[in-house]
This record gives structure tokens, sequence and C-alpha cells, in this order.
């Protein structure tokens, strides 16, 4: 009679380097010929390319169908990556035991603990923080006895505990999953899987009972593949709940060959180094001192993560904070993004984007990087329209950052790839085969949307990403629901867009862009008046900011018309006051006033207009700057005249209204102004008024307030 089947369980913790050490000596040790691994059965096809050397962690097993996908992350440092590679390795067979992802999906659960074992243990043995003492127990040594230790202290924590729900499900498949491989003569057989689930593999349980557990359970169609992914997204702060609070400083652990606080603190300074950071080889050798008096003073066999953090904070970074979340962000977290292999399964959207990607020399990469795009230069032009067309396939990429300058030919981004994005990615696959293909697909299918300015917006992005085949469905949609829209805040709203898309030239499915945007402006000037009346103050204020942007956009289409309408309007009476000063520094700048400012000022700040429509006035007028102050001081005379007017009542309830409209401006604009009136400009714009200086003080003391509570 052949000898019973040797069965090892291995209990670990998800994501640490000394439980990936133990385990990987540990099945040196026990040469099984078969590796159940907790995971997803139906990645079993996708192990082989573990061994890949083109793949490199950390990397994410991704199962997705029916609207639903979850992800199974693994970094070098995680016992499950060790175990797999070592089978590959070493010529066992490595399977996963888990619970399908079909029920999981179906289930609604990716099946992690909501328990932290580590936690209770922790607690038990007396330490309020259980990442040090997890650290101090298992991580910093990672020697096979550590495994039989934890084993030991889960059997105890699980005394009494009967499992129910998805936890009995997952533990009753693993069980099936290990009979089978008896089943199939198997001698040697290593389960590795989360601690927790230890003492449920080992103590044996009647087939029939987990038969019916696993009966009748619900089920999705899905598939699965490899995906990269960053340490960020493995960090627990990051929301993934088997994760760890630091892998940067876990794949150090895993990866020093010896010092590894030594070698942790040589790596900060040399980052801070490359901050023009003052850091020398004194400071590391002070600061491993203070770490290891650290930890003998709170009793730790090593220094930890917390007393490297400490050394780093008060002898590298002298205290300062700033430098410090530069190292937590570098090295607790680390920003690795990791790559699978060309033979892992994609869609063909993927693969395209990959080739671009290539073609492109623009490498994803987790860290944000920015980028500035010379759109003179094809390679540039074509990054820019890859990054505009990723992003209405919702892949953002890339975010657009404010150019400086007025140039066209600039277009700054900041790049970071994140792991949710080869999902987005599969997801978009619907729309085409090509990034180019589902662009246009989904600008189509945005081209519903019910807003007139979304789909104005939706105009341009497929200017920008260069999309001719989707634009005429855009425009025609536009034409039709302008037709139908009456409201000319919709009109307002939409034409900004437009006059931006129209400055880009002739663009197969254009041609009836100028006519739709004349249109649009032509009908703004006709119900602009009727569009003003009756406008409370918040209604005013975003009436006038929407009145800034049609301006802008007249001004690439050419702007008499709503000068004109604007100077209609100026003449009536009854406007909100912050759009009628709005209307008249429009008018003023662009030399169309017909009248002096300072009257025009002056009439607006005279006591019998209510001092809340005057402040509005003044809020309008110098929104766009305060220039107007600087270089014609009547108006600071005409401003004095008006506030020592007021009544303590009423300059308190307009004093919210005149800090906004100062503290608008730019601090060299509220210096030149202060230096205005310090100089003595005031006095003398007074004298020229027949205003003496003991009128004028008050005004000076008041403009000198405002100013500096601006």
């Amino acid at each position: 009679m052949s000898a019973d089947p040797v069965i090892e369980v291995l209990g670990i913790r998800h994501h640490g380097p000394g439980s990936a050490r133990a385990v990987r000596a540990e099945l040196e040790r026990l040469e099984p010929d078969l590796v159940l691994v907790e995971g997803p059965p139906e990645a079993d096809a996708l192990l082989p390319l573990a061994a890949d050397p083109a793949m490199e962690p950390p990397v994410a097993l991704l199962a997705h169908g029916s609207g639903k996908a979850a992800f199974w992350p693994f970094a070098a440092f995680s016992p499950e990556w060790q175990a797999i590679r070592y089978a590959l390795g070493a010529g066992a067979e490595v399977r996963f035991c888990d619970l399908p992802a079909a029920h999981l999906l179906a289930l609604g659960d990716t099946g992690a603990e909501d328990r932290d074992p580590i936690a209770e243990l922790a607690a038990a043995a007396g330490h309020d923080d259980p990442e040090a003492w997890w650290e101090d127990m298992v991580e910093h040594r990672g020697e096979a006895g550590t495994l039989r230790a934890v084993a030991e202290a889960m059997i105890a924590i699980r005394e009494g505990h009967v499992p129910q729900g998805l936890e009995a499900v997952r533990e009753a498949h693993m069980r099936a999953a290990v009979r089978r491989a008896v089943r199939k003569g198997f001698r040697v057989i290593a389960v590795v899987c989360g601690a927790w689930h230890l003492p449920a593999l080992r103590e044996p349980r009647p087939a029939a009972d987990d038969d019916r557990l696993l009966t009748g359970l619900p089920k999705i169609k899905i598939e699965m593949t490899w995906v990269p992914w960053t340490y960020g997204r493995l960090a627990t702060a990051g929301g993934y709940r088997a994760g760890v609070a630091s892998p940067g400083w876990y794949d150090h652990l895993f990866t020093a060959p010896d010092r590894p606080v030594e070698r942790w603190l040589a790596r900060a300074a040399a980052i801070l180094r490359e901050e023009d950071l003052p850091v020398s080889s004194a400071h590391v050798i002070e600061a491993a001192r203070l770490a290891d008096a650290l930890a003998v003073l709170r009793g730790r066999p090593v220094p930890g993560l917390a007393e490297a953090t400490e050394a780093v904070r008060a002898v590298l970074c002298e205290g300062a904070e700033a430098p410090l979340a530069l190292i937590q962000s570098r090295m607790v977290v680390g920003e690795r993004l990791g790559r699978v292999p060309d033979a892992t399964p994609m869609v063909p959207l993927q693969r395209d984007l990959r080739a671009q990607q290539r073609r492109l020399r623009l490498t994803p990469t987790a860290e944000p990087r920015d980028l500035d795009l010379d759109l003179r230069k094809p390679t540039d032009l074509a990054r820019s329209r890859l990054l505009h067309r990723l992003g209405l396939l919702g892949v953002a990429w890339g975010t657009r950052r404010p150019a400086r300058g007025k140039g066209t030919f600039k277009e700054p981004w900041t790049v970071q790839w994140r792991p949710e994005f080869d999902l987005a990615l599969i997801e978009a696959g619907a729309w085409g085969l090509t990034v180019e293909e589902a662009a246009t697909a989904r600008a189509r299918e945005l081209a519903t949307a019910p807003r007139l300015a979304d789909l104005t917006e939706l105009a341009e992005r497929c200017l920008l990403a260069h999309l001719p085949d989707a634009l005429p469905d855009v425009l025609g949609a536009i034409r039709d629901r302008a037709a139908r829209d009456a409201d000319v805040r919709h009109l307002m709203e939409a034409l900004p867009a437009l006059a931006r898309a129209r400055r880009y030239g002739d663009v197969r499915g254009t041609e009836g862009l100028p006519a739709l945007t004349d249109s649009l402006l032509t009908r703004i000037c006709a119900g602009l008046a009727p569009a003003v009346v009756g406008l409370d103050d918040d209604a005013a204020r975003e009436m006038a900011a929407l009145i800034d942007r049609v301006h802008a956009a007249a001004g690439l289409l050419g702007g008499d018309r709503w000068l004109a309408a604007l100077a209609d309007l100026a003449r009536r009476s009854g406007l909100p006051g912050v759009i009628e000063g709005r209307v008249v520094r429009i008018l003023f700048d662009a030399g169309m006033l017909g009248e002096d400012i300072a009257d025009r000022l002056a009439r607006a700040m005279s006591p019998g207009n209510p001092p809340a429509w005057s402040a509005g006035w003044l809020e309008g007028l110098l929104s766009g700057g305060g220039m107007l102050l600087v270089h014609d001081p009547r108006l600071l005379v005409a401003l004095h005249g008006w506030l020592t007017g007021l009544t303590p009542e009423a300059f308190v309830d307009v004093l919210p209204v005149l800090r906004r409209a100062f503290g608008a401006f730019p601090a060299a604009e509220r210096r030149l102004i202060g230096e205005r009136v310090l100089t003595g400009g005031l006095r003398r714009a007074a004298e020229d008024a027949a205003i003496d200086d003991e009128l004028a003080a008050p005004a000076v003391r008041t403009v000198l307030e405002i100013l500096a509570r601006a």
C-alpha cells in the first residue's frame, strides 16, 4: 500500500516579505509536485506567463464580465507570487484553489477578509501597533519556523469560530480542491493561503457538507487577464482591503541582502540630494545610529519603518515635513508600475494602444510627470491626439495643465498611468478595435447629450482628438439642439467651445461650423437685453461671467456685432449693478464707452443708488483688473466720495463685495494701487477736484484698509 499523500498548508500574509521568504524556503524543503495557491481557478491558464522575463511585478489578475470586475494583485514580495515562481521554475504543477471568480463576482465580493487577525494577535501580545508587531515577529525574519508559529497562533485565535456566508463557501471550495488533487495522485501538495484559512483547511470536514455549500451558487460569464499594477494601489491607503500600509518598505525588506535600515537611509539621502537638499554621509550615519537607539528604547529586535522614518525626519530632513512627504511618496509607498508581456491576453484596443505607446515613445509610469507638447512637431501632435482620444474613452492618462502665454502650439500635460485604465480599455473595446475607431464611436454616442453646452464641448474635443468622422454627427446634433433652444443663457454657454473649435481651421466635416457660430452669436446679441432683466445677485454674477466668456469667443469670430449689442445694453436702465459695471469695463477697454469712465463711475457711486447696487457695479468694473485705478487717480477720488458717504451699516454690508473685487487683483496690481495712494496720487487728484486734504484723509485710510484685507 502506498503512503498517504503529504499535504502541507502554509498560512501567510498576502503581501509580506518575511512570509514570502519563508514560503520559498519551505517549498524548497518540501519539493511538492503540486502547489495550490489562493486565487481564482479561471486564471490557471495564465500562470505560465508569470515565468516570462517580461513579466515584472507588481501585476494583478483581472476578472471582468457583465459589468463587474475584480483584481488579485501580486508584488515580488507576495508569498503567492513566490510560490508560483517556485513551481514554474521547479517543474511542479501550480493551480489556483479559491472560489472561482465567476461566483465571487456574481455574489458581489472578491473574497478579501473583513476580519484582521494580525491586529487581534498584536493586541493579545500587548502591542497597539499591529504593523510593527508583525514586522518584528515575521517580516524581519522570514524563517520557515515563522510559518509554524503563525499556524499555531491562527489555530488558537480561530478556536470556536464558525465560518459563515462567503467565508464558509470559499473554505469549502479550497478543501474540495485539495481532495481533487489527492484523487489525481499528487503525492506532496503544498497549499499557500491566507493564514486565517489555515485551520479550516487542516481540519478534516465531510466532503458532502462542502458539496452542499457549493451547490447552486450563482455565476456569471467572465474573462481573465494580467494587467500592470502599482504600489500605490497595493497600499491599504488606496482602499485595497488585503493591502499593506508600506509596499515600498516591504519591497526593500525583500530585496535588501543585508543591513536594510542603513541601505534605506542611504536611498533616502540620495533622493533628497536630487532635490538639492544638503544631505551628507555624516547625516546617514547619524540617522542610522538614531534608528538603532530608538529600536533599543522600544524593545524592538531591529529598527523598523517607524524608527527609520523618525530618523529621516529628525536628521536627514532636519524636522521639515515637506521633504519627509517626498520620502513617504517615493519610498514608503513607492511609485513602481509593473509590466506584462506581449503574450498576455488583451483586447485589440489594448494592443493598439501599446503599439502607439511604443511608436510615440510615450511610456506609462506610475508617478506623475509633466509633458510639454509642441504641436508643430509631428510626434508631439500625435501624442496630443492620442491623449485626447483616450480622454473621450474615459482613460484619463493625461490631464491638461494651464498653458503659459497665448501661443496655441504649446500644450502642457501631466501624465500618470493608473491600473484601472486597463479595465476601462477593456470596456471601451466594445466601441472599436483601435483607439481612433473607439473614440469616434464614443463621440457619436455622446452626441445624444441633452445640454447644448455639452455638445459644443464635444465638438471641440473631437477636433483636438482629430476625429473627423465623428464631427459631422456632433455638429448636426448641435444645429438641431440650438434651433429648438430659445434660452439665451444656453446659447451663451455653448458658443465659446464652438468659437475655439473654429480657429483650428479646415478639418473634414467642419464646413458648417462658421455658419453655426455666426448664427449663435446673432441670436445671443438679439436676446441679450431681455435675458439680463430681473436677475437676483447670484444669477447676475453668473450672467456677468457668461458675458465675459462670450466676449472672449466673439473676439475669435469678429466682435463688432457683439460690441454693438453691449453698447446698446449700457444705455439701458434697470440693469443689475454687476452686469452694468462689467459691460462698461468691456466697452472702455474696447474704446467704445462714449463717455468719460470717471463720470460714469461717479454716477454709479452717487448716494441715490442703493449701496449694494453700487458695490456690485464696482465689482463688475474691476473684474477686468485693477490697473484702471492706477492710471486714472480720479477713480480713487470717486471711490472715496462713495465710501465716506456710506453709513456704518451700509459699509459693513458692502465690504464683502469690495473685498472680493480687490482680492481678485494680482499682488502686483494691489501693490501699485497702494503705492499710488501712499505717494500722494489720491491727494493730487483730490486737489484737482477741489477736495481738501482733511476730506481726502478718510478715503486714504479706507482704501489702505481694503487693500490690506485683500
